[in-house]
């Protein structure tokens, strides 16, 4: 690679991750992992991202009454997921390419609301 395309190339991703900042985003390295994140702070050869990650209910944390919220059935209740972010640290070297992470509404948008 020539080192001019290679500033380029960085200057390009640093200005992105720039315009990206405190949006949720995709990173893609250079070895082909993915991580979707928050871009919080971006320096020359740095970036700080806040890194979701899903984490299910352990069985052992349901201690208490399930009738309370399944009427007593007796089934026990489903396992419940989070999402926490973990504050990690990025060099832009590493870094192959950045996208926005595509957004899906729920409900259909329409351009305007009729009066009845």
């Amino acid at each position: 690679m020539h080192p001019d395309s290679y500033a380029f190339h960085m200057r390009n991703l640093h200005d992105q991750s720039r315009q990206y900042m405190y949006h949720d985003v995709v990173l893609t390295m250079n070895d082909g992992s993915t991580y979707n994140g928050i871009i919080e702070d971006v320096g020359t050869e740095r970036m700080s991202v806040l890194v979701a990650e899903d984490v299910m209910e352990r069985e052992d944390e349901f201690d208490g009454d399930d009738r309370q919220f399944f009427g007593g059935g007796g089934y026990g209740r489903p396992r419940r997921r989070f999402r926490r972010y973990r504050r990690r640290n990025f060099p832009l070297a590493s870094l192959a390419a950045l996208a926005l992470l595509p957004y899906v509404s729920p409900y259909p948008y329409y351009p305007y609301y009729p009066y009845y």
